[in-house]
C-alpha cells in the first residue's frame, strides 16, 4: 500500500506544480485536516476542501503567485507518506527557500491529514508576516 500512496502523493505535487489544482483536491479526503506551524498569516489548522483551498489562495496572494516546491524524496510505509521538499517563494521583492518535511496520512488512497514541519520556523514566520 505504501508504494501506491507514494505514487499518489508524488503525482499531487506534480499536479500542483503545473497548476492542476482540481487533480490535487481529488487526492484529498473531503474532511482532510491541514496543519501549518508557526505564527505567520499562513499558520493554523484547516479542515476540508474549502479551508485548504483558502490556504492555497492566501499562499498565492502573499507570494504574488511566485510559489513553488522542489520535491527531493517521497517515502512511504503503509498509510504514512513523508515528502522532503524545498519551498520557494517571493514576497515583497525578496526570494527565499525553506526546507520542509511534509507528513501525509492516507486512507483508501486519499490524503486525510497533512502536517508541515519547517526547517526554520522563525525564518518562515518572518518571511510570510
Amino acid at each position: 500500500m505504501g508504494d501506491l500512496n507514494s505514487v499518489i502523493i508524488r503525482k499531487a505535487y506534480e499536479d500542483f506544480a503545473v497548476g492542476n489544482i482540481p487533480s490535487v483536491f481529488a487526492v484529498f479526503d473531503a474532511a482532510i485536516t491541514w496543519h501549518v506551524p508557526g505564527h505567520s498569516p499562513l499558520s493554523g489548522h484547516y479542515t476540508g476542501h474549502d479551508q485548504v483551498g483558502g490556504f492555497f489562495q492566501r499562499t498565492m496572494e502573499l507570494s504574488g503567485g511566485a510559489f513553488s516546491m522542489d520535491v527531493h524524496n517521497v517515502l512511504a510505509e503503509d498509510d504514512l507518506v513523508v515528502a522532503l521538499v524545498t519551498v520557494n517563494a517571493e514576497r515583497n521583492g525578496l526570494s527565499a527557500s525553506f526546507p520542509e518535511i511534509h507528513v501525509w496520512q492516507m486512507k483508501n488512497g486519499k490524503a486525510t491529514d497533512f502536517r508541515e514541519y519547517q526547517g526554520d520556523e522563525q525564518r518562515e514566520d518572518l518571511f510570510w508576516s
